[in-house]
């Protein structure tokens, strides 16, 4: 798909995997819709960037589990670019339990229906009512950014990062990922980008990691094949082949987890056999 010229929705650009998306997006000549919500210095930095940059972009604060709120959004992008192309539905919440706790502390009363909430409802909403805009746009593309806490849990070397209503939420995106794919067909592909551990998103960088012990840590890059975790220009290069080149591909899940989820089940040496010559 020629994207040059093309109209993308990326939330979470204030952060570093939105941020690299909207930034090789932004490189490849597409316009740029980027609702912000929190970390506000992140939004000052973001706008600084892209201004710079001379990058055409609308950004404006929303909260994308309200329905209003979105219909808002949408109509301010229609207005500002006349069309949505792309959507990068990066939006999450996730409780990490190193950092957490449990969900009976109090503290913790409306973390459950927080990571429900924005990991999955915001998503619905982002798609449900982009799509007619998309449909009537033309060709566009969609992206899901999950997680491998939908396959993982709160289990193995990385559990000490994923809540149970976070990974029950990414378990429920790769649903959604199949069901949008047969809706929005033929002109509109969508795919899932499923991401592992990430440098500043569930890596390095984040409260959480510091939290881990050096046992702990060693624990993680055992687990995950490459012995690393990957970066956001890593997610940004993926997501630009979804949207980009990969012209035949919609419904499908995307793994780039390093090897983590395979990691956690050895290959142990072969056996000697018992039978003879």
């Amino acid at each position: 798909m020629n994207i040059s010229g093309k109209i993308a929705l990326v939330p979470g650009a204030s952060r570093p995997i939105g941020r690299a998306i909207a930034r090789k997006l932004a490189k490849e000549g597409v316009k740029l819709i980027l609702p912000t919500f929190d970390w506000p210095e992140s939004i000052t930095e973001m706008e600084a960037e892209f201004n710079l940059a001379e990058f055409p972009f609308l950004s404006m604060p929303v909260d994308l589990r309200s329905e209003k709120d979105v219909k808002r959004l949408l109509t301010a992008g229609r207005n500002r670019f006349g069309a949505i192309h792309i959507l990068i539905n990066n939006i999450e919440r996730g409780g990490m339990p190193v950092v957490h706790g449990s969900y009976d502390l109090p503290h913790n009363q409306k973390q459950w229906d927080l990571e429900i909430s924005t990991s999955l409802k915001a998503k619905w909403l982002l798609f449900h009512h982009c799509l007619p805009l998309m449909k009537s746009a033309g060709e566009g593309a969609v992206v899901n950014i999950s997680s491998v806490s939908g396959i993982l849990g709160r289990s193995g070397a990385t559990a000490p990062f994923y809540n149970d209503a976070y990974s029950a939420a990414n378990r429920a995106i790769s649903s959604f990922t199949e069901t949008w794919a047969r809706e929005a067909s033929p002109t509109i592909r969508v795919n899932e980008l499923m991401l592992g551990l990430i440098r500043n998103r569930h890596g390095e960088g984040t409260r959480g990691w510091g939290e881990l012990t050096e046992k702990e840590k060693m624990n993680i890059a055992e687990q995950c094949l490459l012995e690393r975790t990957g970066t956001a220009e890593e997610v940004a290069t993926a997501t630009l082949f979804l949207i980009k080149d990969a012209d035949y591909m919609t419904g499908t899940v995307l793994k780039m987890d390093g090897g983590v989820t395979l990691g956690s089940q050895k290959v142990p040496p072969m056996p000697t056999g018992i039978l003879e010559e």
